[in-house]
């Protein structure tokens, strides 16, 4: 398949479901780029700062604050936008935070996408539904090799189960309801991101930041666990282009790992080196190894069906990912305009890509 062109979104009315976090803000830009009328639903920022106001993004978009428990007021946004496209990322996504609170994690991103499949169930305008999951949701064996898309699903916390579930009911109902084809339906199941605008607790590269900004050496919990890290564009671009390509056609309609290659693969120590390189300032970590409640040590994802199928790739390494992270902040803190800065960056990603 020839490199997906953007411009298939000009004109298209898509919701996008938790557009007011990091990733749904950077998706929300590239929406906007592409010439899109998008709407938003989520609560209100998770995070103080957010890239959400920091880009100004409630002015350029509809932005409608709303739970994604509440079934009835979404289905009111839905008639009312009649969606052609649907993205579903609104979630509670901190696997820390759902220890505290499993319940609310369960309510949020299983009943969450219950609710948003009814509604594209309900609505016949809508021909193209992505749930974007996580890299979490398989059973985690702790090998060496990446997970594929054929494999069990069974996250052990209540985050990655959650997901797991979150799966589950979007299998059921792409079986249920939407056999006949009216309606593609597809999950994303997605590595760990970073990018310029993450301000999110428990997060290794926001840790990363306020540590630099304070000028104190960087926390790191478990230095030694294996993580698919990769800049926040490269899912978003994939998301936009299975979306798209299963609108025109639902053969490409299926379940798809999104993550770098093993060479990127990287532990969280070799993560934080690599901030600590591209911060400069004499940045340094220190390893705060303490137990800690479960998460899982090794992860890796086989992402060969996404390649074979699209001909995807990744754009930027490890390393490139890391410096434009950096970029980003250092512009925000230079006073620079935010859009302008996520609009250089996504032209530049765009360009490497071709």
């Amino acid at each position: 398949m020839d490199k997906f062109d953007l411009t298939f979104y000009k004109g298209k009315k898509v919701l996008v479901t938790g557009h007011t976090g990091f990733k749904g803000t950077w998706l929300c830009r590239l929406l906007l780029g592409a010439g899109a009328q998008v709407t938003g639903y989520a609560l209100e920022p998770p995070t103080e700062p957010s890239l959400f106001s920091l880009a100004d993004m409630g002015s350029q978009i509809r932005s409608v604050t709303g739970d994604i428990r509440d079934l009835e007021k979404l289905k009111a946004v839905f008639a009312e936008t009649e969606p052609e496209i649907v993205l579903h990322l609104a979630a509670q996504p901190i696997v820390r935070e759902s220890y505290k609170s499993p319940v609310y994690t369960y309510e949020t991103n299983v009943m969450g996408t219950v609710n948003v499949l009814e509604c594209v169930r309900l609505m016949d305008s809508v021909k193209s539904f992505l749930n974007v999951t996580t890299d979490k949701v398989y059973q985690n064996r702790e090998w060496e090799w990446g997970y594929r898309e054929t494999d069990p699903l069974d996250g052990f916390d209540p985050y990655s189960n959650s997901k797991s579930c979150s799966e589950l009911v979007t299998h059921s109902y792409k079986n249920s309801f939407f056999a006949d084809g009216r309606t593609a339906i597809s999950t994303a199941r997605a590595g760990n991101v970073i990018g310029g605008g993450d301000f999110a607790a428990d997060r290794i590269i926001p840790d990363c930041i306020r540590a630099a900004l304070e000028g104190k050496p960087v926390p790191v919990r478990n230095p030694h666990s294996v993580r698919p890290f990769q800049h926040v564009l490269e899912p978003l671009y994939a998301y936009l282009m299975i979306a798209a390509a299963q609108y025109e056609d639902g053969k490409f309609a299926g379940y798809y790992n999104v993550g770098p290659g093993d060479e990127d693969c990287v532990t969280t120590g070799e993560l934080v080196e690599l901030f600590c390189c591209s911060w400069g300032e004499r940045q340094t970590w220190e390893n705060h190894f303490a137990g800690g409640p479960h998460e899982a040590n090794f992860l890796k994802l086989d992402c060969s069906r996404l390649r074979q199928v699209f001909g995807w790739k990744p754009v930027w390494g490890i390393r490139e990912a890391v410096e434009k992270t950096v970029e980003w902040t250092k512009a925000w803190q230079a006073g620079e305009n935010v859009n302008l800065v996520m609009d250089r960056q996504i032209q530049e990603f765009m360009e490497m890509g071709e």
